[in-house]
This record gives C-alpha cells, structure tokens and sequence, in this order.
C-alpha cells in the first residue's frame, strides 16, 4: 500500500512499484541512501493512486505485476503524466526492452540489478526531467496556445486533447518559433534521451501531434528534408 509523503519536502520524491516486499525493502534502502524521499505500491493500481496523490518525481516501475501489469499501467501514467519511468524487469530480450521505450518508459533496468547503475540511472533520468515549475504561464500567437499550468493546448480557440508526449512536442515547437529543430535535438527536448529513439518514431509523433492539430496548424509545422522540422507561427 502507498505510504504517505509531505510534498512540501524538498528532495526529489521516487515511487517504487514494486509487488516483491524483499526487493521493495532493497529498493527504499538504495534510494534513501542516495538522498531521495520514497513512495511505495504493491500493486498497479495502488501505484496508479500514488501518482495522482503523491505527484511523484521518479516512478521505478516492474513490469511483473500481480493486478495491473507493468505495460498496462506506463500506458495509463502516460495517458496522465510525464514524469520519468524508470521499468523494473526480468525480461531481458530486446523485445521486451524496445517494448517498454516504445511504451513510454525513459529507461529500464533488468534484474538482477547492479545498485551502483540502478541509483546513477535514476540521477540522469532527474537530470534531464524538466522542472515541475512552469517555463512561462501561457503563450498564444493567434493560432497555438498553450498553458503551463494546465498543460493544456488549443487551436484558433479550439481546445486540443494531447498526451504528454504530444505537448512535449508541441512545446518544444512553439518555444523555438522559426527555428529548424534536427531530430537529435527533438529527442533531447522531448523525450530527454536519443538512445532508444529512433528518427521514424519521432516522424510517427510529428504525424500523431499534426492529426490532432488540424489545419492550419498542422501545416504550420514544415518538414525541412533532410534535417527536421519547423514551426511558424502566423505573421503579425
């Protein structure tokens, strides 16, 4: 079960999803070592409840779970957040690695685990997190608006439904208004790694974002062949 934690304590907060007690208890250990607050599921769908009350920084997730599997619920915490996931897992093919990116998680682990790599893991996926602190209140250009506080995104006034991933994406566009962004550099502000990413996924996402836009939205994100894509706002 969750065990509750003050929010207003100042270190990085992990969730540890986890249905094993033996490796739970090793992971807190590890983690408290390492200067970080933790939270603890058994389960899932405990886990699912911690990341709405608790708003984590970090979720180490295992992919082995006797309710809702791993897979089941890094779809449902992307469909919610974009905090970092960091999978748990006995499963060792490239399959099941390349599943878990493909998913959404940032990194995966496999057991058994070597701490020194678990902990040095969870410091670079804090690193690269953005801050939990708005980049700016909102911003509009008579076509796209978004605003940080909500995390929510509209079209010429027409409210757009995006994932996190997607106004990751979007995000990134309109910060760097006329700028052309190579994939590399789209992997770094959006996904926060280019390992484990490929080009073609960030071309799915650019189509994906497009497709919910609509015109002219869409059409204001060029493809500049060859090097990445572009996002100009309206003149004026």
């Amino acid at each position: 079960m969750a065990q509750p934690h003050d929010l207003a304590h100042s270190r990085s907060v992990v969730l540890v999803v986890e249905d094993e007690s033996d490796v739970r208890a090793l992971l807190r250990e590890l983690l408290e070592r390492a200067g970080y607050d933790v939270v603890e599921a058994a389960t899932g769908r405990e886990g699912l409840r911690a990341l709405y009350v608790e708003r984590p920084h970090l979720v180490l997730l295992d992919v082995l779970l006797p309710d809702l599997d791993g897979w089941e619920a890094l779809e449902r915490i992307r469909d919610a957040s974009d905090v970092p996931v960091l999978m748990l897992t006995a499963l060792t093919t490239e399959l099941d690695k390349v599943r878990g990116l493909r998913g959404g998680a940032d990194d995966y682990v496999t057991k058994p685990f070597g701490r020194h790599e678990l902990i040095a893991r969870v410091q670079a996926l804090l690193r690269r997190a953005p801050s939990r602190e708005p980049i700016a209140i909102r911003y509009d250009d008579g076509l796209i608006a978004l605003d940080e506080r909500q995390r929510s995104a509209a079209v010429a006034g027409r409210e757009v439904s995006l994932t996190p991933l997607e106004y990751r994406l979007l995000r990134a566009f309109v910060g760097r208004p006329e700028e052309v962004l190579a994939h590399e550099e789209l992997l770094e502000l959006v996904w926060g790694t280019t390992r484990g990413v490929s080009h073609s996924q960030v071309r799915l996402y650019v189509n994906y974002l497009r497709r919910k836009l609509g015109e002219p939205a869409a059409a204001a994100i060029e493809t500049v062949r060859g090097f990445g894509y572009r996002y100009r706002p309206p003149a004026g």
